[in-house]
Parts: C-alpha cells; structure tokens; sequence
C-alpha cells in the first residue's frame, strides 16, 4: 500500500479513536474501546446517561421507598439494612451509566446496546412492582430476565470492551444477590 493510499482512507466522524476503527474494519480487536474524551460531544454524552441514569433511579427510589408493608414481611437472616440500599444503588447507578455511555459512543445500534436498554428498563420497573404494588411475584418475574440481560451485557461486550463488562460485574453479583432475596421474602411470605 502506497502512502497516498493510506491517505486515501474515509476518515471516521464519530467519537471512536481511528485506530479502533482500523482495527474493527480489519477484524483486529482489543480488549476496550479507545474513547476520545477530548470530544466536547463525548463528554455531553457521558452527563446525559450519569443524569438519566443516576436521576431516573433517584427518583423511582426516592418514589417507592420502602415502608410499613415491607416493614412487616419475614424477612432472611441475609437481608441487609435499608440503609445499605441507597449508596449500593447510587456506585452501581454510575457504574451502569458508564458503561452504557461506553456502548452508546462505541456502537449505538448494537445488540450491547439494546441490552443494555433493556436491562436498565427492567431496573427501573423492578422498584415500583416490588414497593409500589407491594407485588413479589412480579417483581420475581421481572428481576430473573433483569439479571439474564445483564449477564448477556457483559458476555457480548467482553470481547471488544471490557472496560464495561467490568463494570457490570459487581451489578451482577448484586441483582443475583436481590434475586435471591427476593426469592426468599416470596418463599417466607405466601
């Protein structure tokens, strides 16, 4: 290839480092994507999803706090105190955004970014149907493909990005562990 050849190539507007993109046409990969932050518009985006993120599960908690209904189920000797809920959810919540932002610049029509969506969904209508219909089968039936959909978040992203499948995993092992709960407070009381 010839030095004017190399100039020749279509150059990629997005905010993806070239080299990336290089690598991607040429079915090299690496373990994470080379995100330019020096992007005004990467930046716009990472404060979007931290807001939307952040906000959304701020106010769904803050909207279906836990109270004198779940106050009075039998709870697991496992189960945490309140207290715990909120900063778990808060490190979590950033963690997610994150990653979602990660995708979103990477590859915003993408099978990861669907799931991504989809899991985040789940997540925000996890609260309401436990708390707020006070509905521990739903919130059962909603919590499983919750946690199927992370799990394949990060199964998909590995490869090419594992800067946000590590930021997935402590969101995994934490909705396991709701699932768990869950499971148990819906065992104990029906």
């Amino acid at each position: 290839m010839t030095a004017t050849a190399t100039h020749e190539r279509p150059k990629f507007k997005g905010w993806v480092n070239q080299n990336r993109m290089d690598r991607v046409k040429t079915g090299m990969t690496q373990a994470s994507y080379n995100i330019d932050i020096r992007q005004p518009r990467t930046l716009v985006w990472l404060a979007v999803f931290l807001i939307a993120v952040i906000g959304t599960g701020a106010l769904i908690g803050t909207q279906t706090a836990p109270g004198a209904w779940y106050a009075g189920l039998e709870k697991p000797p496992f189960n945490p105190p309140n207290w715990v809920f909120g900063p778990v959810w808060f490190i979590l919540y950033v963690m997610i955004a994150i990653a979602g932002w990660r995708t979103f610049i990477a590859a915003p029509a993408s099978v990861a970014m669907a799931l991504w969506a989809g899991q985040m969904v789940l997540n925000w209508v996890w609260s309401p149907a436990f708390f707020a219909a006070e509905n521990l089968w739903l919130a059962m039936i909603i919590i499983v493909p919750m946690l199927a959909a992370i799990l394949a978040f990060i199964v998909n992203v590995w490869p090419r990005d594992r800067v946000s499948a590590v930021l997935f995993v402590p969101y995994a092992a934490w909705v396991s562990f709701a699932t768990v709960l869950n499971l148990s407070l819906l065992v104990l009381n029906t």
